[in-house]
């Protein structure tokens, strides 16, 4: 259930989010997303938690400020649009469990939420993402976003990912960053000659959603047609 209703449109590949506020609603949005919205609606831009959990948040992809738009005296409508073209997905924060995201996913959420980094250490820097992931805690309203569609997936026990394909997991989840098939010769080559490389293993019960498409083969797709400057 959701306390802000919102509606999510143009999904899977150019979603959009459309927030309706109630008089006195707040919500915080990330910095240069919002698109449009009514007169009716004030924004303010703040760091929330102050200049050291700002700081976090640019440490995992976010920007130092996010926006808090509130509905003063009458009900307003905010257009929310992500940098990147992809999906959207909403998720209920609950006390008794929180939510990690990649870096950079982060699009809107109620001002009873909190935003943290969580440092991933070594799994982080051999998995080639970031050393950081966006960790959500408290209770109401959260929004993410992705490079391409977003699949849920529910686990039971195991399940192994790409690295770049990781949108979001929840905290009841443990994972790990490995090479495909272990750490050997033989996969080591395997996972170079096929494309594939790090994996993280999750296991645990929860929830997991990936991206159907990741940004890295996209940049090294379109590496060879960038413009160079002539050395004549």
């Amino acid at each position: 259930m959701s306390n802000i209703t919102y509606q999510i449109e143009h999904s899977p590949a150019y979603a959009s989010l459309i927030l309706d506020l109630r008089p006195q609603q707040t919500v915080l949005v990330e910095a240069s997303a919002m698109a449009a919205m009514d007169t009716s609606v004030k924004m303010q831009s703040k760091i929330r938690g102050g200049l050291m959990k700002g700081v976090g948040r640019m440490l995992g992809g976010e920007s130092l400020f996010i926006n808090q738009f509130t509905a003063k005296n009458d009900s307003g409508r905010v257009y929310v649009s992500p940098g990147v073209p992809g999906d959207i997905q909403h998720y209920s924060i609950e006390n008794h469990c929180g939510l990690l995201v990649q870096s950079s996913g982060f699009v809107a959420c109620s001002d009873t939420v909190q935003i943290d980094t969580q440092f991933q250490g070594f799994k982080g820097f051999f998995s080639g993402e970031s050393l950081f992931l966006l960790r959500v805690t408290g209770r109401g309203d959260f929004w993410f976003s992705s490079y391409g569609a977003i699949l849920e997936v529910p686990v039971t026990k195991d399940y192994v990912v790409d690295t770049g394909y990781v949108v979001a997991f929840e905290d009841t989840l443990n994972y790990n960053v490995e090479m495909i098939g272990g750490l050997s010769f033989r996969n080591l080559k395997t996972g170079i000659l096929g494309g594939e490389g790090l994996v993280c293993r999750f296991s645990g019960k929860g929830r997991l959603w990936i991206q159907s498409r990741a940004i890295y083969p996209l940049l090294n797709f379109l590496h060879p047609f960038r413009p160079t400057k002539s050395s004549n």
